[in-house]
């Protein structure tokens, strides 16, 4: 009988690299939909109106910004993909999952190691009717991308592509540029960011909207025409107690 010490060749993985099924690898087929004239009305609005009425605080982080298809609105529910480090096996099975017109919107870590998406994807997507993409990490292919016409919003581009083992989630809450984002709020996204809107909040977040945005334009009409006052910034400053030194004018 051989003293050799025994070689670990052609065995199986260890127990510790298995992947389980349940949260972490599973998929969501359905969530919650708004009706298509609430998601669709939102195009009548920016993303920094938007902002400014959600307290500044569901803007992604300014990274992510338009890399493809920004001659438009990008607006359209969310249908959220967890990706694990380095893989996009779920970001393809989202192309079954997301219905015409929703953004599919991929938490990646925000990593820069890697892409998530490329040209191939697009364009499979682009025959699905969806809407866009939102990733926190990079794409890849943006030359091949950009004629497609498809939205995508991303940290930047790399060569370096991604393996298709999984594990990863479809349609369960994610967190994105520092915002969670749950399966079925409103993405909009233009050329000055993106912004998340809690499906819960939708309805009541329009009529402020139109409040907002009716009663500011005759005002910046006016300051389009060179009609403005800035007292309200010296009320603002005396209550806060803020000194003003006249100075002095040297003889």
């Amino acid at each position: 009988m051989s003293n050799e010490p025994e070689v670990n060749i052609g065995r199986k993985s260890p127990d510790s690299a298995a992947i389980h099924a349940g949260p972490g690898f599973r998929v969501r087929l359905e969530f919650p939909r708004l009706p298509p004239d609430v998601v669709n009305a939102f195009t009548e609005f920016n993303t920094t109106d938007i902002s400014d009425l959600l307290n500044r605080l569901y803007a992604l982080d300014s990274e992510i910004g338009c890399l493809s298809g920004g001659d438009r609105p990008l607006v359209g529910l969310a249908c959220t993909v967890r990706a694990y480090p380095g893989d996009n096996l779920m970001v393809h099975k989202s192309l079954d999952v997301a219905k015409p017109g929703d953004v599919v919107v991929v938490a990646a870590n925000g990593s820069r190691s890697y892409a998530v998406l490329g040209d191939v994807i697009s364009t499979k997507a682009t025959h699905r009717g969806i809407g866009g993409f939102v990733v926190d990490g990079l794409i890849r292919d943006l030359p091949a991308i950009q004629p497609l016409g498809m939205p995508v919003y991303a940290r930047g581009t790399t060569p370096i592509g991604p393996l298709h083992r999984g594990p990863g989630e479809i349609n369960y809450p994610i967190a994105v540029g520092g915002v969670v984002v749950n399966p079925g709020d409103i993405i909009v996204a233009d050329p000055a960011g993106v912004v998340v809107v809690p499906q819960s909040h939708a309805h009541e977040l329009l009529g402020r909207l139109r409040w907002y945005v009716d009663g500011n334009a005759d005002y910046l009409a006016a300051v389009k025409r060179g009609e403005f006052s800035n007292a309200w910034v010296d009320k603002q400053l005396a209550a806060a107690g803020c000194p003003i030194d006249p100075g002095t004018v040297p003889v």
